[in-house]
């Protein structure tokens, strides 16, 4: 039977003890909803993909408290990236990480990169402290609105999810800007998704105090 509980002290332990057991929380982000998991477990990872109904090449975020936790999950934030992520985190900014061969995570894409993000909210910043980086996806089933309160995530899992946190209503959907290292494009970087971060402002970030790239 799931439970929904208030995010205090007490719920977090009971998330990461279910967490660290393979299963499956539903948290509250800066955005919408997420069901969210431990990204180093492949089970808890297809349970996510199965109780979403979401396809397998729709790959899935990993939501961190800091960047300062990419080195310990191997991952590296290629240049300018990190310039951007200094800049833009926590936000509306998704920046593509490489795999490095000690990565543990089992969320990597083909191509070995991953894309990250540091949710701008103070209560989801808490979670992930508590909880550690969690691979995370949107709390409805795929091609569903997004769950904006923990009683429509509720509606969407049922029993599905073991636990949800509730944090109060979300601001709803806000698209991130996706962002990629590529030396041949513009700037060294490609715009996957542009977002609530408008291209012109990332580009703009890139040339601070008249550096380019090399400052």
């Amino acid at each position: 039977m799931s439970a929904v509980r208030k995010v205090d002290e007490d719920s977090l332990a009971e998330a990461a003890s279910i967490i660290r057991g393979g299963g499956l929380v539903v948290i509250p982000t800066d955005t919408v909803y997420g069901v969210a998991c431990d990204p180093r477990n492949r089970e808890a990872i297809d349970r996510i993909y199965q109780v979403k109904r979401r396809p397998r090449f729709k790959s899935l975020q990993v939501l961190l408290a800091s960047v300062d936790q990419l080195d310990q999950l191997g991952l590296d934030l290629p240049a300018p990236l990190n310039r951007l992520a200094a800049r833009f985190l926590p936000g509306a900014f998704s920046p593509i990480t490489i795999a490095r061969e000690d990565c543990t995570l089992r969320t990597i894409a083909a191509d070995g990169t991953q894309g990250i993000r540091v949710p701008n909210s103070a209560l989801t910043l808490r979670v992930l402290r508590a909880l550690g980086p969690l691979a995370a996806s949107s709390a409805n089933r795929s091609g569903d609105t997004s769950a904006q309160t923990v009683e429509e995530a509720v509606g969407a899992f049922g029993d599905d999810v073991q636990l949800y946190l509730d944090g109060g209503a979300t601001q709803g959907h806000v698209a991130s800007t996706v962002v990629a290292a590529d030396p041949h494009e513009r700037d060294g970087i490609r715009i996957l998704r542009e977002g609530i971060i408008p291209q012109s402002a990332i580009r703009a970030a890139l040339h601070v105090n008249g550096g380019g790239l090399g400052a």
